[in-house]
């Protein structure tokens, strides 16, 4: 099996310059793990109103030189049982060509770094039950399954 090289990648906080490469990484994405066809028009409103306000959201952007070739987006929840905030990862996506190359790894540890500076205790992400490919890879990184359960109901 090839080893793929691993590339010294910017890590940002995403800006108005990411905007359209983030979207697309969302259409990219909904389809690639769900089969789902988003509306490119409604997910680049989606990314611009987070991009504008921060409590809606907060996207990590990978870039090799000036290409953006992967992003996450960071969101908080409060905890009233202990007085402080989570962070959860959601949309993770790199470029297919990218991946294995150490790019979502230095997102994860750019988020690290900001949770510490910021004091907060802990990170969560929710991951498709049969994306193995992607819980090997926060396995990997030492995120461990947790006992919650997810419920939704879409009204």
């Amino acid at each position: 099996m090839e080893q793929k090289q691993k590339i010294n990648y910017g890590i940002f906080v995403g800006n108005e310059s990411d905007i359209e490469a983030i979207a697309q990484f969302q259409v990219d994405m909904a389809l690639e793990s769900e089969g789902t066809k988003l509306n490119h028009e409604l997910v680049l409103k989606g990314v611009t109103a987070a991009v504008a306000d921060p409590f809606k959201g907060t996207y990590i952007v990978a870039r090799d030189g000036e290409k953006t070739i992967g992003s996450l987006m960071l969101t908080k929840e409060w905890s009233d049982w202990n007085n402080q905030w989570y962070w959860w990862i959601q949309s993770v996506y790199v470029v297919p060509e990218y991946r294995g190359m150490g790019a979502y790894r230095a997102m994860y540890a750019k988020i690290k770094e900001m949770a510490r500076e910021e004091g907060i205790p802990q990170v969560r992400l929710y991951v498709d039950r049969t994306n193995f490919p992607a819980q090997k890879v926060y396995q990997k990184l030492g995120m461990a399954e947790c006992h919650y359960l997810m419920y939704e109901e879409v009204l």
